[in-house]
């Protein structure tokens, strides 16, 4: 009997792999998902069942090519018309070995939000586990606001599914959810990856609103951004994403011919560091730190353009690949060799960022220097603690709404510690801006020199 957890950094996805005697189970599993053949062959047992607590929107769901290649039944709740798979229902079960699995609908994320009870028929009837999938966090419960027009419905609907179903399974009750901290799917969610019900009854600041109406309210309150890859998302875990039977391997690429594929309308997305940016940058690229991917590309990409990436060291090549594929991108179709050196040896143009560091900028606004400072952050950070003079526009809308800033000013983008800075200010300057500077280590370096905050 094993339960492996695999997650999937930057979009903070859980998945689960759970078998006994002969047969194993795969709960919510990625795109890329060899990693489950592997470990089921390590175990000596055959995947037969997979489970998608729902159709997500933050990534690409990979059951399809898991049922592809292990021969494994797909089901999901059948609330919704899905083009594969089976549907179930509340009180279905399903036998793996000495373990019983049964199914709750819980909608509230979505209409058709399952949950998964596990026992083990060995020690009684009571839950051992739950794989709550975006029901219910660690620190937090899911988000409620993908059918603004019955805002109220779902989230009592995701009430009644949290303290009618899943808190009375009991507090030994061991939570699997399909997300961890930094996921787009909740706000609040604990670093921590274990819990319980009855540590999560306790201290859940969520469900501490044990009045219906009083959590509804706290829910419709709720301020979330919706990144425009989400409807891609939906589609494709609702119909099926292309089959992905290997990773993309993009091709190397001389300086010469990446610039003939910029110009010919490919993208160039540069994994470097804000620091290496800015030192030196092909015009008209896009900044990406690797680590930024899944969180931005999905709202500064579209699906339809060639992918090409610059990067620091080789290594990162297939990390940057995994992060794309996860969210549909697929035409990633080749790679600057050579990095930015190959490309400044060809005496090719680049461009620079000033850096501005956090002490000067005070200084610089109490001198009522006109200028704009640009913060990208998400607006519940912005609220928390922000610098006066500050002009807020997260980065994820910041292409829509370039038109609210004055190009003839100088910018000083500026987010929690620099990463989100310089991928502003690389779109700032596609479109048109020269006078751009970057706040390397902004918030965290603020607080570190004693810059004056207004907060709350």
């Amino acid at each position: 009997m094993f339960l492996k957890k695999i997650k999937s950094e930057g979009i903070a996805h859980l998945s689960y792999i759970l078998g006994d005697g002969r047969d194993a189970v795969v709960i919510d599993p990625r795109r890329d998902g060899e990693i489950y053949a592997k470990i089921a062959a390590q175990q000596g047992m055959r995947i037969t069942r997979i489970f998608e607590t729902h159709r997500n929107e933050d990534y690409v769901i990979g059951s399809k090519d898991l049922a592809r290649r292990t021969g494994a039944a797909v089901y999901h709740g059948k609330a919704l018309d899905f083009s594969y798979g089976e549907g179930v229902s509340e009180g279905d079960t399903f036998a793996v070995g000495d373990l019983g699995l049964k199914i709750l609908e819980t909608p509230g994320h979505t209409f058709e939000s399952i949950s998964i009870v596990v026992t083990d028929k060995n020690y009684g009837k009571d839950a051992v586990a739950v794989f709550t999938g975006d029901a219910l966090f660690i620190g937090d419960v899911g988000r409620t606001d993908f059918f603004p027009d019955q805002a109220r419905a779902v989230a009592g609907a995701l009430y009644d599914s949290i303290f009618d179903k899943l808190l009375p399974l009991g507090d030994q009750t061991i939570i699997y959810p399909a997300h961890g901290a930094g996921s787009v799917c909740g706000d609040s969610m604990a670093s921590r990856e274990f819990s319980t019900i009855g540590y999560e009854r306790m201290h859940n600041p969520a469900l501490q609103k044990t009045d219906r109406e009083a959590f509804i309210d706290f829910k419709v309150r709720e301020q979330h951004y919706m990144p425009p890859y989400f409807k891609k998302m939906e589609h494709y875990n609702q119909f099926g994403p292309p089959p992905l039977h290997t990773l993309p391997q993009p091709e190397p690429m001389s300086a010469k011919d990446v610039e003939k594929a910029q110009t010919d309308g490919a993208v160039l997305m540069d994994l470097r560091s804000p620091e290496a940016y800015a030192g030196a940058f092909i015009p008209g690229s896009l900044a990406m730190p690797l680590e930024m991917i899944p969180a931005y590309a999905g709202y500064l990409l579209d699906y339809s353009t060639d992918i090409i990436l610059i990067p620091e060291t080789q290594e990162q090549i297939p990390e940057a690949v995994a992060h794309l594929i996860r969210t549909g991108y697929d035409r990633v179709s080749g790679y600057l060799k050579g990095g930015m050196h190959s490309w400044e040896v060809e005496g090719l143009p680049y461009d620079r960022i000033g850096a501005v560091h956090a002490a000067a900028i005070g200084q610089r606004m109490q001198h009522k220097e006109d200028l704009t400072l640009l913060d990208v952050r998400k607006i519940s950070e912005y609220k928390q603690s922000r610098l006066a003079g500050a002009t807020h526009i997260f980065l994820g809308e910041l292409p829509h709404r370039i038109d609210e800033l004055d190009p003839r000013k100088p910018v000083i983008t500026f987010c929690g510690s620099g990463q989100r800075a310089i991928i502003a200010a690389s779109i700032l300057k596609q479109h048109g801006f020269t006078r751009v500077e970057d706040s390397l280590g902004s918030m965290q370096a603020c607080k570190n020199v004693g810059c004056e905050l207004q907060e709350g």
